[in-house]
This record gives C-alpha cells, structure tokens and sequence, in this order.
C-alpha cells in the first residue's frame, strides 16, 4: 500500500516536471522535496520562507536537511508581521500568514520557470482546522502528499524506508501557533517564545511547546516526561532566564502536550 502511494507521487512530479517546494524543513515537506528531487533532480527548487515565526533552529535543520538530500534551496523573507489579520491572532490567522507565503512564492515560481508551487500537506491536515490550505488552494498550490492519501504516519513510514534520519523529527509548527486566538502577535513575543523554546532544546527536549498567554509562558511536555522535568530541573534557574526573555511568570501544563491544543476552543464558539 505505502509503495503504491509512493509510485502515485513519482507519476504526479513526473507529470509536472518542474517544481517549486515551499519547504519549511519539517518532516512532511522534506519528504516531498525528497521525492521531487529523486524525480526531477534539478528541475526542483526547495524555498523557505523566514520571518520572526521562524526558529533560527529550524532554518539551520532545512538548510542541512537540502543538502543532505541535493536540492537547490533558497530563503526568502515573508512578512505577515505586517499585515494587521494576522497580528490580531483570530481564528483565520493561518489563511493570512499563508496567503503571503504564496503570494511570494507564486510570483517567483513564475519568473523561474517552474509552473507548480507545491506543500507539504498531508491527507490528515485536510481534516483538521487548517484556514491556510484555503489560502493554498486559491493560489493553485498543489499538495502531492494530500492528492495520493499519504497521512502523517505514511509519511514518517516512507522517510524511514528512504533513509532521511530525520523520519521522526517531532512537527514544529511556526511560532504563532503557541499564543492563544485573540492574544495579538508581536516580533517581540514570538522571539521571547523562541528563546524559551531553544532552552528546552538545550536541556534534552523535542516534542514540546512553550506556550504564551500574556505574561505567563506555559511549558507543555509529553506526560511522561512531566516528572522527570519537576525532579532533574533546576526550576528556579529556568524561571530566571524565563523572565529574562521577557515572560512574568512560568508554568507547567499537566494534561502534557498535545497537539492543536489550542484549537479546542473553536467547539466553543462555532455555531453548532
């Protein structure tokens, strides 16, 4: 089933011939660009797009991870910072910071030769509260990994069996995803986020979130790991160099992380 599915994408990239990757570094969109590449060799183009919702960590992972498959890869500068629908954090940000992803990318796809801009979304982000695939789609981004069903689980399947180490690399959504709709976003609260982040990272942990919630970050860890943190961490350090980033007071979520957590309160207000 998984080797019919990849069969399914060589034929589609095949068919396209030339291809633009919005590329992040994570695990879905590097296994497209891997793929592409395999295809159309330099007939591809992976882009990534920085702005202060993107850790430095993470340009740094795509940069090596490019170059580790053979891809060209380049970086552009996005600025949904600017636009105030994304600044006020509703419940359609995404649509927004998606829409300028595209529209940079659609224009120098054009202008490069390369007919399709494609993602890295998989068959179950169709089915979760994703306002950007909208913004995708109304642009003509096509989404190899939705179009042949490959899921999250197909997808960390498949970079395994074609020997990308980072098959299991935990999803790292951009830095606006950590504040709640409605809190406004601001360079500065998406970098004292980052820097919380990266001081986790040092201390051993991947699949996490600091989230933000006015003063107050909120530290979400796997809930097997919650104890461990209480016991081995110098807490009162950490809340030291919390507040240094600019953050009042600190907690611990004790349900753990999940992810979309903060997408729970949309049952609320959406009219049933």
């Amino acid at each position: 089933m998984i080797e019919a599915k990849l069969r399914q994408i060589k034929t589609l990239f095949s068919q396209m011939e030339r291809v633009l990757i919005a590329y992040s570094g994570g695990v879905d969109s590097t296994l497209v660009a891997k793929v592409a590449y395999d295809v159309l060799g330099e007939r591809t183009l992976a882009i990534t797009a920085v702005s202060p919702s993107l850790l430095p960590e993470e340009l740094e992972d795509a940069k090596t991870q490019a170059a580790a498959i053979g891809i060209a890869h380049e970086w552009v500068e996005t600025h949904e910072i600017d636009n105030f629908n994304y600044t006020t954090n509703l419940i359609d940000r995404c649509y927004f910071c998606k829409s300028e992803l595209h529209d940079t990318l659609k224009p120098l796809a054009s202008q490069r030769g390369y007919p399709y801009v494609v993602d890295g979304v998989n068959a179950d982000d169709i089915y979760d509260y994703r306002p950007g695939i909208q913004a995708a789609k109304e642009r003509e981004v096509r989404s190899p990994l939705a179009e042949v069903g490959i899921t999250k689980a197909d997808v960390r399947q498949l970079s395994k069996e074609l020997g990308l180490p980072w098959w299991n690399k935990p999803a790292q959504p951009c830095l606006s995803s950590r504040f709640p709709y409605g809190e406004e976003i601001t360079v500065s609260k998406l970098q004292r986020v980052g820097r919380a982040e990266i001081y986790l990272r040092r201390l051993g942990y991947k699949n996490f979130r600091v989230r933000s919630q006015g003063d107050t970050a909120k530290i979400e860890l796997l809930p097997d790991q919650i104890k461990e943190f209480v016991l081995t961490t110098n807490l009162s350090q950490l809340v030291t160099q919390f507040q240094n980033y600019g953050f009042m007071y600190v907690t611990l979520d004790l349900e753990g992380h999940r992810s979309g957590k903060l997408n729970q309160v949309l049952t609320a207000i959406t009219p049933k």
